[in-house]
């Protein structure tokens, strides 16, 4: 029988999540639309301050995960934006278009990381 991937990467972020230290899980759906489409709806409250909404709009095709939309936006104590990677397609003229990443004064041009990557930022900035 062959991997169920989509079930094995949801399965492998919420485990990167429960190993997470501070860290209150406020929402954490799966919309699961077919066998192989999932909307993944995430929001993590680190320290109980700061704030990581997690959105990805995932489908595998030939076993691989694609994803069709993603952002990744976390914001401070203040609600302040700290960063947020995302997917939109509104800076044509960047690298990578049309992934880049906000930070408060600027965007700049990024891969798409992946949620182990983005809360690994987030645990070395707090």
């Amino acid at each position: 029988m062959p991997p169920n991937i989509l079930s094995d990467y949801l399965n492998q972020i919420e485990q990167a999540i429960v190993q997470c230290q501070n860290v209150e899980i406020e929402r954490y759906q799966e919309e699961i639309l077919t066998p192989k489409r999932v909307n993944l709806r995430i929001r993590l409250r680190f320290n109980q301050t700061h704030l990581l909404e997690v959105n990805e709009a995932i489908i595998v095709t030939d076993n691989q995960l694609n994803f069709l939309d993603y952002r990744y936006h976390f914001q401070d104590e203040k609600n302040c934006l700290v960063f947020r990677y995302d997917s939109t397609p509104h800076f044509p003229n960047l690298p990578n278009f049309p992934h880049h990443k906000h930070l408060s004064d600027q965007v700049i041009p990024s891969q798409k990381p992946n949620i182990i990557e983005v809360l690994k930022e987030i645990k070395d900035l707090l």
